[in-house]
């Protein structure tokens, strides 16, 4: 006759078996400070090597709580530093009238878009910039995909931002950010949001609609980096 088990011996059975061996998570610790400290070097070698420096280092513990969230503030802070550029308007207009192409309008178009959070199109202008040489197109990438996530992709993009970068090659308007300390990135621009409702669309297989630059953009791009 089979005793009925004790209370103890059912909890033992109930009791989940432990997912996770000593190495995994050795791995995983591991793992985590791998990723702090490649954060904190691509802040500083990265950014100086893509032409794009912070005028002061970003504290460790900035990066703690969410690295995906730094970096699209970092994102939105380079964006709107773009768009205050003195060159920003006649590099817009260049890409609009030139014959040529214009990687670094197409920076600046993208970075408009990223604030008036067309995100998918900011990513199409970008990946064309930085296609046609320009290295702070790719750091954008960078920061982009690590803020959604996708580490991998952003590794490819620091690789470009720093292949890019040579003393041979000078992108416009090598970008100067500061840290920023804002809780949370910015909500899109409703001017500049309605601005790009405004302007004429390809449909795109991978980002979907994609706007075009107008040829008025660039008499209004001073205006309105103001309110930003």
């Amino acid at each position: 006759m089979q005793h009925p088990r004790s209370f103890d011996e059912a909890l033992d059975d109930a009791v989940i078996p432990d997912a996770f061996t000593d190495y995994d998570l050795a791995a995983s610790k591991q793992e985590v400070a791998h990723d702090v400290m490649n954060t904190l070097l691509f802040d500083s070698a990265l950014s100086r090597s893509a032409g794009i420096a912070r005028t002061t280092p970003a504290t460790p513990a900035s990066f703690f709580p969410a690295l995906h969230d730094q970096a699209a503030k970092d994102l939105d802070a380079l964006s709107a530093e773009a768009l205050n550029g003195i060159d920003a308007a006649e590099h817009l207009a260049r890409l609009v009238n030139a014959r040529r192409i214009e990687p670094d309008g197409a920076l600046q178009f993208a970075c408009l878009l990223n604030l008036a959070g067309s995100h998918e199109a900011a990513q199409f202008w970008w990946q064309f910039a930085a296609g046609s040489g320009n290295p702070t197109a790719a750091y954008c990438l960078y920061l982009l995909h690590l803020a959604r996530g996708e580490r991998r992709d952003a590794d490819h993009w620091a690789d470009q931002a720093a292949d890019l970068d040579s003393e041979d090659l000078i992108p416009a308007g090598r970008l100067n950010i500061r840290h920023t300390t804002r809780h949370s990135h910015r909500a899109p621009n409703p001017a500049l949001r309605a601005l790009v409702e405004r302007l004429t669309t390809d449909e795109d297989d991978e980002f979907g609609s994609v706007p075009h630059p107008d040829p008025h953009l660039a008499d209004r791009i001073e205006e309105l980096a103001e309110a930003l």
